[in-house]
């Protein structure tokens, strides 16, 4: 878990952004200091509005620079003018709004609600399954404070889940540290039992699988797969953290796959479902990591081409083995995590741009900014479609919608 300080500056829609921000860090267990001298990691959220204004954000980054051990700088500014954090010589990851929780995290395991308790958040039904994982990573810090994996029965998170629907729900995320091992502590691999017996609750909602280790999935990919393809429920999604293309760096991390474990998942998936997503995890830098690791990350990137990436520098945590390794300089991360972000924009940006002219149902989820609403099709891809009051949208239904449009990590879709 991780301190963070965050500033930001500018509009409404900035600090609505931040709001979300802070929102998935604290559901991931980390908790907000007073100042970026306190923090493992300060975020500053950046205007662009008037050259004024930029001199102020680079002023601001560099002071913020030299007062905190990690730095994320993401905003307006960031996604228009990336390239001028690094002209200003600002140590800084420069990413996406939606990317900064999990950048925070080290590629570590999410953590749940203390109690393992389901959260309702809008339509947005957040469902914890259980609690730990049965990994030991080399360099994560979240295992000393969850354990081994702690799982309810399936009755119960059934019972969970059908609460949250009874309550609004329209979209339930079932979360965990490792959803994959779920049942693992019973001796049982419970996880597609319960995915399915979710889908089985009266009501029009769908269903979205939290991370799952390749280690915990592989042996149960098959079935998965096929419940994927069989039920309508279910977002065509998986998150499944890959974190390197190098099995000696792998070794070295102590994950619980090999790069073949993983590209065997891809190929299940992608031989039972037309339309999907797959996100994944890529540590960059870590202490074992050569040049020639580095470049298997990457091809393994080109390979399996997801649609979503999280990219995130190695970044030691104490107490963890892989804080007492010599690490790599600095320069030598950004380097590779700029390359590695550069390809990853090119496939996400892609994916998006191949789903103009298709039609989607979508489900709306939550407000955007400007009288826009945010979006789900059924691969978990997001759409925005705009003049939602004009059109009399409303979060928590469903639309069909025509893709007419898209940015790199979104499209925009209209009503039909």
């Amino acid at each position: 878990m991780a301190t963070y300080h965050i500033e930001t500056y500018g509009c409404t829609s900035n600090r609505g952004e931040s709001r979300q921000i802070e929102r998935a860090l604290r559901d991931a267990g980390h908790y907000r200091v007073d100042g970026p001298e306190d923090a493992d990691v300060a975020i500053l959220n950046t205007c662009t509005v008037v050259e004024k204004t930029e001199r102020n954000m680079l002023r601001r980054a560099e002071a913020l620079d030299e007062e905190t051990a990690d730095l994320i700088v993401t905003g307006c500014m960031a996604l228009a003018q990336g390239e001028a954090f690094e002209s200003a010589d600002v140590d800084a990851q420069v990413l996406h709004w939606d990317d900064v929780p999990v950048a925070v995290t080290n590629g570590e395991c999410p953590t749940t609600t203390p109690d393992v308790e389901p959260v309702l958040d809008g339509v947005v039904g957040i469902l914890p399954i259980a609690r730990g994982c049965m990994s030991n990573c080399s360099y994560c810090i979240t295992k000393f404070a969850t354990g081994r994996v702690d799982s309810p029965t399936v009755e119960e998170n059934v019972e969970k889940a059908r609460a949250l629907v009874h309550a609004g729900a329209k979209e339930i995320r079932v979360t965990g540290q490792d959803t994959g091992v779920y049942g693992w502590d019973t001796g049982e691999r419970k996880l597609p039992e319960l995915l399915d017996r979710i889908c089985d609750i009266d009501g029009s909602f769908r269903v979205r699988l939290g991370m799952a280790n390749p280690g915990g999935i592989h042996g149960i990919h098959d079935e998965l797969a096929e419940l994927f393809a069989e039920n309508e429920k279910l977002y065509d999604f998986i998150h499944a953290p890959v974190q390197s293309g190098s099995d000696d760096v792998l070794e070295a991390m102590r994950r619980q796959h090999h790069v073949e474990k993983f590209r065997e998942i891809v190929a299940t998936f992608d031989e039972r479902l037309d339309h999907w997503t797959l996100s994944t995890d890529f540590i960059v830098g870590f202490p074992t990591e050569s040049r020639s690791d580095h470049e298997l990350s990457m091809e393994l990137l080109e390979e399996c081409r997801p649609e979503k990436v999280n990219i995130t520098r190695f970044s030691k945590r104490p107490g963890t083995d892989a804080a007492e390794m010599k690490g790599l300089g600095g320069t030598i991360k950004k380097e590779r995590s700029k390359a590695m972000t550069e390809l990853k924009m090119e496939i996400v940006g892609e994916a998006y741009a191949s789903m103009v002219g298709d039609r989607r149902e979508v489900l709306v989820v939550e407000e955007g900014t400007a009288d826009s609403v945010k979006c789900r099709d059924p691969a978990y891809r997001q759409v925005i479609v705009t003049n939602a009051t004009d059109r009399g949208i409303e979060v928590g239904e469903f639309l069909d919608v025509e893709i007419t449009a898209a940015e790199t990590v979104y499209c925009y879709g209209e009503p039909v």
